[in-house]
């Protein structure tokens, strides 16, 4: 597969393109590919809101040179783009797997995991969105690749794991929901994404 030349990376609930992973993402290819178009856009709430304005700001990508990146909900996210997107290569970071029933709790007045001071609300209505736009299977899993920790305090690795069965998928013992250590596993993703800087530096 050719190495992407166009990059979206969608956050996950409650967070935004301030999180770690999303700007230590955007400094790598900054620092050693800045011929990389890398997008992270502030998420809005509404799920087809979310989705009309990814599938919109990437419509004129390049089919075979553009990959998705996503973290939690914004794994997710990634699944569908990708679904729809069937050239697309896709990472998936801790992915919420089942987003209508994880979400379903969360509905009611909500804050920026950053930011407490930016509120929003999420609906009922937006869980149904959730379940409407969910893919029924994960097709093409080479396509796919996925991280996962044993330690995440959100999730089920269980159930992740069992999505990307036949992903490239590392099972990472211990860390977190949020994926602290992040910077160890992002030659994982780079080596997947066929990127490299020019010096074969991945630092």
């Amino acid at each position: 597969m050719h190495a992407p030349t166009h990059l979206l990376y969608l956050h996950g609930f409650r967070s935004s393109p301030q999180s770690m992973k999303a700007q230590r993402l955007a400094r790598w290819v900054a620092e050693h590919r800045p011929d990389v178009q890398y997008w992270c856009p502030q998420l809005p709430p509404s799920p087809r809101d979310a989705l009309d304005m990814v599938l919109a700001g990437t419509a004129d990508w390049p089919a075979e040179r553009s990959a998705v990146l996503g973290s939690s909900l914004g794994g997710f996210y990634a699944w569908v783009v990708a679904e729809q997107r069937p050239t697309w290569r896709a990472v998936a970071i801790n992915p919420v797997v089942n987003a209508a029933r994880d979400l379903a709790r969360h509905i009611g007045e909500q804050s920026n995991w950053k930011d407490p001071t930016d509120r929003f609300f999420f609906r009922p209505e937006f869980v149904d969105a959730l379940r409407d736009m969910a893919p029924s299977a994960l097709t093409r899993p080479e396509r796919y690749a996925a991280l996962i920790a044993t330690g995440d305090e959100v999730l089920d690795w269980r159930e992740m794991q069992a999505l990307h069965a036949r992903s490239q998928t590392r099972i990472i013992e211990g860390s977190d929901h949020a994926l602290s250590d992040f910077e160890a596993h992002l030659p994982f993703i780079l080596r997947f994404l066929s990127l490299h800087a020019p010096e074969a530096s991945c630092s």
